[in-house]
């Protein structure tokens, strides 16, 4: 570097690569302007300078000065390196890629580029260009143990485990045999982990249980020796050998559930399901009550046996399962039991159960059976469990009387009026549970959970702005308004960007789902930093799990509530453009001149307001000055805060595909993807691809009533295209005519028949009769009427607001969806006026349906205690503290 310069100048330029490296920019800029005065075209230190501005958010100068140098000098591997490098800044990694390998054509030895291009490599999963170029590594520097092992890892990722187990043994075999040192016996036992870890990917079991024997001594994390010896003897069927090994694992850590599905799978008594026969039963009665001597403190223990034990014995268990913690006072008791309300039978126990010892309590004071008195905060505790468990079974009225009484018992806990405004949002009552969810805020202003509990139910009930305003209250001081985003909290996005489309605010609602995108892609270049480090520090088993991740991350929930947001934001885009600025100057015309002028200074008035705002944000000063790295600590401003230049889209399906297409290679088992991928190749008339989706909605489950929505109204679609012309066209023709055959649906049956069949086979269920229903309408919209009462009817045979039973007949999600398809879908405004009113008895808090307790009611708790507030929880909580205090029966705060 810097060889044609003079000796000093020379120096000069390694000054300016020192300062780069150490971050001293304005002392690089200096040095580098001291050499382009005596040589203004040196190509290396432009390179170096524009490089150096990089790094002072000086882009367009970097640029523009790194292509300049590299004209100068084309054939410097430093220019090339240094164009990569800005190239790699700015996450354009194939380019920075071919930077590198022009370089690596000028100088195919330089271990820093190769390192560089490694990295990159890794990063966008070249296996093949990765392991050829950690072979050139290892060649060159074969005494550097990272260059060794990136070559194993290269094999690895690329496929070739048996090819990675041969290098790191041909590693150990260049170590001395009193290797390693005390300071790098835990590197060295990581690595010695991940070779065991590769063998048993490979199948090399017994040479894996073999290697690990003779390499003990030399493994300094005994626990993951052991957990990993247990795994290849299990695989092995080692099972006697293994059940021992599980027990000393146990006795190191007695919580752990996986130790005990081990402990079973070694005993022959795990299955997934869960269903286990009465001798399967017993003999895992057995197993648990011999750990319950050993481990008696032990929660995990006597947690186990609740899922396979049935009738009189879950009831014991249950009942000595139950009742320490609900002396002890733990919240999380439901939330522990709530996989148990899977199967009924249990559900209905665990019921009588708390209602007798609710009742022994408030009776007598003491559990049944027992002699000894409880504290008053049990009783509380109890109540607190059943309104959770009515809620959890649909009988909202019982639930809210469990949680009143709770809160009438103890007004200072917290959690009581969380629950409550659970209870109200699945009630229906969104409004209500935002306010309860405030009023458990504010009894504790320095808990984040809470506070993040109400903003997340203001959220529901689509009270944005209160929402954020909550949420910035636990973010520091200054700039408040990109916190969140910076956070990346996207449980508050994605709530924020449902709550603007229910709204019909597209452009919000975008901004917040592409804000998620942006996440998840910030996700993924993260993982950068971390092929160098941990290739470094010897983490090798950790970082390939994370590169697992990272090839999955786009499967997780959150990216794919996040993109069929955004699909759904542009199909409705799609279906309701927004108005173009040729039509708005129309309307314009057509106004007086007075009422032109008002607009025209209300449109004024608004533009300079959110330019004074956004020069107010932006205007905040700093009075720590510069930093020393020279960058400029320029606050960013949205420019596009309400979204409305997202709407712009030429195309919104072409935007919307980018999405699906994430979606389909992420998520291709989710009936979500199809469904989307469906409706827009259907608007984008791609035939073969609407096909394509039905046969996957198919394939997940044929059952389903959006697909049999999707099946229906797709070869209703084809059977009213017109007769094919062209030879495409009738070869498309053939396959959709070989295709119908192959469901069985409409096998020898017409599309009438076919949904007259799936009404039949699912008449008892509301969203299945719905969507028969809709079809009818589809198909003969002469039966509009016969349609409509199709649904209407599913109404008479459902059972009171609290009859007999496990779970409610109708779901309050699937009542709203209906009445929507009545309004939107049938324009039937009578039917859905029926509708509402039926369903307003039935689900007497929701707000959607205007129920006779909901807060939209004047006459509901809700409006009587907005205007009253005397009747509020400070009141009763100070009335009961005077009264205990009078009584002196032992209350505490």
């Amino acid at each position: 570097m810097g060889a044609s310069l003079p000796p000093k100048e020379a120096n000069l330029f390694k000054l300016i690569v020192k300062s780069y490296e150490t971050k001293q920019y304005k002392k690089g800029i200096k040095a580098a302007d001291s050499i382009l005065k005596k040589f203004p075209n040196h190509g290396e230190t432009l390179s170096m300078k524009g490089l150096t501005l990089n790094c002072m958010d000086r882009k367009a100068e970097a640029y523009e000065l790194v292509r300049l140098g590299l004209k100068n000098d084309l054939k410097s591997h430093v220019c090339w390196h240094v164009y990569g490098l800005l190239y790699r800044s700015d996450r354009e990694y194939r380019e920075a890629i071919k930077c590198y390998r022009n370089a690596l054509r000028i100088d195919p030895e330089n271990i820093e580029i190769l390192r560089d291009l490694s990295l990159l490599q890794t990063q966008m999963r070249d296996l093949a260009g990765f392991v050829e170029t950690r072979q050139q590594l290892l060649t060159l520097k074969a005494n550097h143990r990272m260059n060794w092992i990136g070559f194993a890892v290269s094999h690895h990722l690329n496929s070739n485990g048996a090819k990675a187990i041969d290098i790191l043994e041909a590693y150990e075999g260049t170590l001395e045999e009193d290797y390693p040192p005390d300071n790098e016996r835990i590197e060295h036992g990581e690595m010695l982990l991940y070779k065991i870890s590769v063998m048993e990917e490979c199948g090399f079991l017994e040479r894996a249980v073999e290697e690990l024997h003779r390499k003990e001594s030399k493994i300094v994390d005994k626990l993951a020796y052991k957990e990993q010896q247990v795994s290849l003897l299990v695989k092995l069927g080692r099972f006697e050998e293994g059940e021992k090994l599980y027990k000393v694992l146990l006795s190191m850590n007695p919580d752990n559930y996986r130790y005990y599905e081990g402990l079973q799978r070694c005993l022959g008594l795990y299955i997934e399901n869960g269903h286990y026969s009465s001798d399967e039963s017993e003999r895992l009665e057995a197993v648990y009550k011999s750990l319950a001597q050993q481990y008696n403190r032990s929660s995990a223990v006597k947690r186990i046996p609740l899922d396979f034990l049935s009738g009189g014995k879950f009831r014991l268990a249950a009942d000595n399962y139950i009742r320490p913690l609900l002396t002890k006072g733990v919240p999380s008791l439901f939330s522990d039991l709530s996989s148990l309300y899977d199967f009924p039978a249990k559900a209905d126990i665990l019921e009588q159960l708390t209602l007798e010892l609710e009742h022994s309590i408030k009776t007598s004071g003491c559990f049944p059976g027992s002699s000894e008195k409880e504290l008053p905060s049990t009783l509380m505790w109890i109540l607190f469990y059943l309104a959770q468990h009515y809620d959890r079974r649909g009988y909202y009225d019982t639930a809210l009387k469990k949680i009143d009484e709770a809160i009438e018992h103890t007004p200072t806990v917290i959690d009581l009026y969380s629950v409550k405004s659970r209870i109200l949002k699945h009630a229906g009552d969104s409004q209500a549970a935002a306010a309860l969810a405030d009023e458990a805020r504010c009894l504790d202003l320095a808990d984040r959970y809470v506070n993040s509990d109400c903003v997340k139910r203001m959220l529901q009930a689509d009270q944005v702005a209160l929402a954020e305003k909550t949420a910035l209250l636990f973010t520091k001081d200054g700039d408040q308004q990109n916190t969140l985003y910076d956070m990346q909290c996207m449980w508050y996005e994605l709530a924020s960007g449902e709550s603007y489309f229910r709204q019909g605010d597209l452009g919000r609602a975008l901004k917040k789902f592409l804000a998620v995108e942006k996440h998840y892609s910030d996700i993924t270049e993260d993982q950068f930093d971390f092929h160098s480090y941990c290739l470094r520090k010897m983490t090798l088993r950790t970082y390939v799990q994370m590169l697992k991740f990272q090839d999955r991350l786009h499967s997780h929930s959150y990216f794919r509530k996040a993109a069929a947001g955004a699909i759904r934001c542009y199909l409705k885009l799609y279906d309701t453009p927004s108005k173009s600025a040729a039509e708005e100057d129309d309307e314009l015309l057509k106004l007086l001149p007075s009422q032109k002028k008002k607009l025209r200074q209300k449109q004024r008035k608004a533009e300079l307001r959110a330019k004074k705002e956004a020069e107010e944000k932006n205007e905040e000063p700093t009075t720590s000055g510069a930093p020393k790295s020279g960058k400029r600590q320029v606050k960013p401003v949205d420019p596009d805060p309400h979204g409305e230049k997202l709407l712009q889209v030429e195309d919104p399906l072409v935007e919307a595909t980018k999405f699906l297409q994430l979606l389909q290679k992420h998520s291709p088992d989710s009936l979500e993807t199809h469904m989307l991928s469906f409706e827009v190749n259907m608007r984008k008339n791609k035939i073969l691809l609407a096909l394509q989706a039905v046969k996957h909605l198919v394939r997940l489950d044929t059952d389903n009533p959006d697909t049999h929505r999707c099946l229906i109204r797709f070869f209703y679609k084809v059977g009213s295209m017109p007769a094919p012309v062209t030879d495409s066209e009738k070869l498309i023709w053939n396959v959709l005519d070989a295709e119908r055959e192959n469901f069985s649906q409409l096998h020898e049956k017409s599309l009438v028949e076919a949904n007259k069949i799936f009404f039949e086979k699912y008449k008892d269920s509301l969203m299945h009769r719905a969507a028969a229903a809709e079809m009818l309408n589809v198909l003969e919209p002469s039966k509009k009427a016969e349609a409509t009462k199709l649904i209407e009817d599913s109404a008479n045979c459902s059972p009171t607001i609290e009859a007999p039973g496990p779970l409610r007949k109708l779901k309050l999600k699937e009542c709203i969806m209906v009445h929507k398809l009545l309004e939107g879908v049938f324009y039937d405004n009578d039917a859905a006026s029926r509708w509402k009113a039926q369903c307003a008895e039935y689900f007497p808090y929701s707000t959607y349906f205007e129920g006779r307790v909901s807060s939209v009611s004047p006459s509901s708790a809700y409006h009587q205690t907005k205007k009253h507030p005397e009747n509020g929880t400070k009141l009763r909580w100070e009335k009961l503290i005077a009264e205990r205090i009078k009584q002196k029966d032992g209350f505490r705060l």
